[in-house]
């Protein structure tokens, strides 16, 4: 399988969205008209509507061409919806081999190099790796020089490493740029304007 490089993977959240299908709806439109997003994942711990909104979030984001559609946790809505993939958290290691018998696409977060390693074995094809600048709430960032050393170890055709966590301008994706990650996700970058 080629694998898929990107730049830029856009993180959907509710409280910056809203739980609503037209203001969903509108907030993505805004995005994508008014950056490059590569890669989406629609996340929504929170509302009372997931299934609906995700469903809002599939169609606009094929309107817009983007290149791969994932969905945060849930490997059956993934399958059920049409998403391209799914984006695991870092307690679903176990479910790695389950998301790649149903030929998803495959991500998962990670915050140590331990998790790295174990992720890379486990044949996913990227992880995200955080925080990588200081984010309220989410521990101890990386910093570039760790990125830097990660990317180099591990990173390679078939194994991407995208930097997450505090990236809402230009300098920190260009920083992250520096380290030859294979690109950058955030929620906040993709919302400002």
């Amino acid at each position: 399988m080629k694998p898929f490089f990107f730049s830029s993977y856009f993180i959907t959240d509710p409280k910056e969205f809203g739980d609503t299908t037209q203001a969903l709806e509108k907030n993505l439109k805004n995005s994508f008209e008014t950056h490059t997003v590569d890669m989406i994942c629609f996340r929504d711990k929170l509302s009372q509507n997931k299934l609906e909104l995700a469903k809002t979030t599939l169609n606009i984001s094929r309107k817009y061409k983007i290149k791969k559609v994932l969905i945060n946790g849930d490997i059956n809505l993934a399958v059920n919806l049409g998403f391209d993939g799914v984006h695991l958290t870092s307690t679903q290691f176990e479910d790695i081999p389950k998301a790649k018998q149903h030929n998803l696409f495959v991500l998962i977060s990670c915050h140590s190099e331990d998790e790295i390693k174990k992720a890379k074995k486990l044949g996913v094809d990227g992880v995200t790796y955080s925080p990588i600048f200081y984010k309220e709430n989410k521990g101890e960032p990386k910093g570039i020089e760790n990125l830097k050393k990660v990317v180099q170890i591990y990173q390679d055709e078939n194994f991407s490493i995208i930097a997450l966590g505090g990236i809402v301008s230009k300098k920190e994706v260009d920083m992250v740029r520096s380290t030859n990650s294979r690109g950058f996700a955030s929620i906040r970058y993709f919302i400002s304007v």
